[in-house]
């Protein structure tokens, strides 16, 4: 048991803490926010990207775009973890997601390559003895996607020829609600030019017919590109965003057992103060008594 001062010092520092959790609970709700714009702010854009690439691919058969290199069967994986601590479960989640996905999906003679984002999560996969080509650290705010993503697509570039990469995927987790998220997958390349073909029928918003003057190769890579890139900035947004989510859940978590700590405390805080008055009170009436008897 603590003694009389000892207890105090233990409530203001679990009180201080408390107020520690609240403070980092306050940060990821606003990081959240600030994510959640990222995304919102990429949709007007994307949209046009999508809408170029069925332009420039309506008078041609179906068929993946960017076909993979004939190769050794490799597949890339692009995943997406955390840098900083105090968020769950959320880089166990999304690594077990991916390995039993691709103990699921891939056959038993395929490779996969790893390209990592995050420090926290390449931990974890070094320990389950993947390989991994490349790895970076998360940006911390949405300003630093960007460039990230500009990196992560220079990188890639390279990485297919020298893997020889069929197919690309990227993994995640996705915010689903406040405190809530769920893994994702994507796959990224090859891109299956059917979908675009699927939006034939839509009816374009102003009467002039889609045209185009520069060569329809280059036009459909540069598209292609804006493609790649809108697909991974929202990857990494979403992530971001995933694991501030996670990071709620554990801070409300933390505030709860915080608070329970604090009422055990106090509890006996005021047990053993109100033992001290006692015993100063029959002190007092003791001393009376013997005076008394005088």
């Amino acid at each position: 048991m603590q003694n009389f001062e000892s207890l105090k010092r233990s409530i203001e520092s679990t009180r201080d803490l408390e107020s520690v959790v609240r403070t980092m609970k306050t940060l990821a709700a606003v990081s959240i926010k600030q994510y959640e714009q990222a995304v919102d702010s990429l949709e007007h854009f994307s949209e046009t990207v999508e809408q170029g690439i069925q332009m420039v691919l309506w008078d041609i058969q179906p068929g993946p775009i960017l076909q993979e290199p004939q190769a050794a069967g490799t597949t890339g994986i692009i995943i997406f973890g955390s840098d900083q601590g105090m968020c769950g479960q959320f880089n166990e989640q999304i690594s077990s997601y991916t390995l039993e996905y691709l103990s699921n999906n891939l056959a038993e003679n395929s490779k996969a390559a790893w390209l990592v984002i995050g420090s926290r999560i390449l931990g974890k996969l070094l320990d389950a003895r993947v390989e991994v080509d490349f790895e970076y650290l998360l940006p911390g705010s949405a300003t630093g996607i960007a460039p990230l993503v500009s990196e992560i697509l220079a990188s890639i570039d390279q990485w297919r020829t020298k893997r020889r990469l069929g197919r690309i995927y990227i993994f995640y987790n996705q915010r689903v609600t406040a405190s809530t998220y769920k893994p994702h997958a994507l796959q990224l390349l090859p891109i299956d030019s059917s979908r675009f073909f699927h939006q034939k029928n839509r009816i374009w918003t102003t009467r002039t017919l889609p045209a185009f003057t520069m060569n329809r190769n280059i036009l459909l890579s540069r598209l292609i590109r804006q493609y790649l890139f809108v697909s991974l900035f929202r990857a990494c947004a979403e992530s971001l965003a995933g694991e501030n989510a996670s990071r709620i859940a554990s801070m409300q978590a933390a505030e709860r057992n915080i608070k329970e700590r604090l009422v055990d405390l106090e509890s006996e805080f005021n047990q053993q103060r109100q033992a001290s008055i006692t015993e100063e009170i029959l002190d007092v009436i003791t001393g009376f008594e013997a005076l008394k008897d005088l």
